[in-house]
């Protein structure tokens, strides 16, 4: 017999929001392991002591949580997603009969905690993960990717000299009626021109050279197009976004994030926004001061560190062998010990020519256009006067051989060593397989692929969610695997080697040996 379903609306009916959400579902064990209550006490400063009670911290965490794990940007999408779902409100603490915030409710939240909230909720999930053994430590893998901003290249303004700054605002600001609309949230120094003349004129022959090539690309005819540069441009909708380019793809107003994921099990350690107006290698050290300093406190030991072309440098090199940690990042192209065929002499100091005559080391100079630390050898026009390869060697116009070298040679020389090596070659497969895999997990998947708020403060926060969220998965994930394995905890069994000695070694079952 053919059934037919009649649906009646019951006037009253008993319904129990937890006995419909499985125990298998992700919410309802993310809910089991995720304890947010410190909150309370962290943000108990920034509210007031009267008036209407505002949005549970706890609860705002949790809604942003649930948009990056849900791959949803916009706030007000978020809400309506999550009233249409029953294990979401029980992971918030809502009834099916209960309203949830108003959608603005998390933007202004989001404004009123300071950064240090967020990277605090980072820590405590990464501390989940160091916890339950899916950090190692001591391999960190670091990358970075530009992400895009919330402007648009066409909100573009031209940078003035100090002195013309009020006479053009004045002209400029009030030619269409868009511009009417549009705030202006740049400060006066971020609209006021800061190249000097030689970068000005570098700029000038880029654009002269750019537009000449514009003749031979698809759309030419556009009068419109201009080339941009970040010393003569600024966003007025987000300051704080900076123009940058890839290889092959059209300049965009963006945010630099910087990642770094533990190679165990590829935990992300450490997250921040950038500007994108710099290199990598500017970025290197605070992001090895800031994961150390994280790994410090979770009683993890930090080793080598992983990365790519992109963060060479000679100070780079000479500053993680002061923190004692040993780099893996190949070196430029562009680097040479010294010139072809010369040999040095590391004790005295000094270059041997290919005739045998030394150049000797004469001075320490800071070059002005790569602001980088370098040593000068020269020798004296009277030893080249009748070389027989003088010619070659000086060219037409040079009468003494003389060149520069980075100031930190010997730790370039070092890192190379370690680079060719076959831990070397081990540790480029395993960034490649690391920290690449999990930016492209955090541009689609996780809701990194646009910041949506305005500003770096807001953008650093924002990443710091999408990896929050990126961990949880990885977590759970971990857990119920291990939980289904029946896998135990390590036991851990320390032995003393000889009374004479005050050393001892840590023996885990799987895991290398550490002196302690």
């Amino acid at each position: 017999m053919q059934g037919k379903k009649v649906y009646q609306e019951q006037l009253f009916i008993s319904f129990r929001l937890s006995e419909r959400i499985p125990q298998e579902n992700f919410y309802r064990q993310l809910s089991s392991e995720l304890d947010l209550d410190y909150l309370y006490e962290l943000t108990k400063r920034y509210y007031g002591k009267s008036g209407q009670k505002s949005i549970d911290p706890v609860v705002f965490f949790k809604l942003c949580l649930v948009g990056y794990l849900e791959n949803i940007i916009s706030d007000r999408k978020l809400i309506q997603h999550c009233s249409l779902r029953l294990d979401i409100l029980y992971f918030l603490g809502y009834d099916i009969d209960e309203e949830l915030p108003w959608h603005s409710t998390i933007s202004r939240t989001r404004q009123l905690f300071p950064e240090s909230i967020f990277e605090e909720v980072f820590t405590r999930v990464f501390m989940l993960c160091v916890d339950k053994g899916m950090v190692s430590g001591h391999t960190q893998a670091i990358d970075s990717a530009p992400i895009k901003a919330n402007a648009s290249m066409d909100s573009l303004e031209l940078k003035v000299p100090e002195e013309d700054l009020e006479a053009h605002l004045s002209k400029v600001r009030v030619q269409s009626y868009r511009d009417r609309q549009v705030e202006n949230k740049a400060t006066k120094e971020q609209q006021t021109i800061t190249a000097n003349t030689q970068e000005l004129n570098a700029i000038k022959s880029r654009n002269k050279k750019w537009a000449k090539d514009q003749d031979q690309r698809p759309g030419a005819g556009n009068k419109g197009s201009r080339y941009t540069s970040n010393k003569t441009h600024y966003s007025p909708t987000d300051p704080d976004a900076r123009i940058s380019v890839k290889p092959g793809k059209a300049r965009k107003l963006n945010y630099m994030s910087q990642l770094s994921v533990d190679t165990a099990h590829h935990v992300i350690s450490d997250i921040k926004a950038y500007h994108a107006d710099k290199k990598d290698n500017q970025y290197l050290q605070d992001i090895t001061i800031r994961v150390q300093r994280r790994l410090r406190k979770s009683g993890v030991l930090f080793e080598n560190i992983v990365a790519d072309t992109g963060y060479s440098s000679g100070e780079n090199y000479a500053f993680l062998e002061s923190q004692g940690i040993k780099s893996y990042i190949p070196p430029h192209g562009t680097y040479k010990g010294g010139p072809d065929d010369f040999i040095y002499n590391k004790e005295s100091d000094h270059y041997l020519c290919p005739q045998g005559e030394i150049i000797p080391f004469k001075k320490v100079f800071l070059d002005y256009r790569t602001k980088t630390k370098k040593k000068e050898y020269r020798n004296s026009s009277k030893i080249c006067k009748g070389c027989p390869i003088a010619s070659q060697c000086l060219g037409k116009t040079a009468k003494e051989k003389k060149f520069s070298v980075t100031y930190y040679r010997s730790a370039y020389e070092r890192n190379n060593k370690r680079v060719r090596s076959k831990q070397g070659r081990y540790m480029k497969r395993k960034r490649q397989s690391t920290v690449e895999p999990v930016f492209g997990t955090l541009k689609e998947y996780t809701g990194l692929r646009k910041i949506n708020t305005l500003g770096i403060k807001q953008a650093n926060k924002v990443m710091h969610l999408a990896a929050i969220a990126y961990n949880l998965k990885k977590y759970l994930k971990f857990v119920t695997k291990t939980a289904k394995s029946g896998v135990k905890p390590l036991a851990l069994v320390i032995f003393k080697i000889k009374p004479l000695f005050k050393h001892y070694i840590l023996i885990v079952s799987g895991v290398n040996f550490r002196t302690l």
